[in-house]
């Protein structure tokens, strides 16, 4: 979760919030549904900017459930009367880095960058969701253009 004042960006909350039960879906879905769900209660955002899931995975499974942990996320937002703005890896890579196709490592680096940190955020899952926050932080603070 970031903070914009004064165009300064900040780190609220950056963490992972994982099902911790093997082999049992509904337990591990409702873990991180119950995790999220603690999330925006405690910190009360308003909003929620997720990756959208791309079809060509190598590991259908993997897809499978990130499917299920991504559906997890838009119920909790929903229930909360979030608003949910979902965005495209290439999307948030081009915007970070200049490049669609950008590796993992440079988009972590550049959110080393934007923030201000003084490491790259570990594990690399926090520094993706923290490219996301700033991919619609960009977006919507762009004002329209007028075709």
């Amino acid at each position: 979760m970031i903070e914009v004042q004064n165009r300064r960006i900040r780190i609220i909350e950056a963490g992972v919030v994982r099902g911790k039960t093997r082999g049992s879906l509904p337990a591990r879905v409702r873990e991180i549904y119950d995790g999220v769900r603690d999330v925006i209660t405690t910190l009360q955002p308003q909003t929620m900017a997720i990756e959208q899931l791309y079809s060509h995975y190598e590991r259908p499974k993997t897809a499978i459930i990130m499917g299920h942990a991504r559906g997890v996320l838009c119920l909790a937002a929903e229930q909360a009367g979030m608003p949910i703005h979902h965005y495209s890896a290439t999307q948030i890579k081009k915007l970070l880095t200049g490049s669609g196709r950008a590796p993992k490592n440079q988009v972590q680096l550049s959110v080393q960058r934007e923030l201000s940190l003084p490491e790259i955020p570990e594990p690399p899952d926090v520094a993706d969701a923290l490219a996301v926050a700033l991919c619609h932080y960009y977006l919507a603070s762009m004002p329209t253009q007028v075709a």
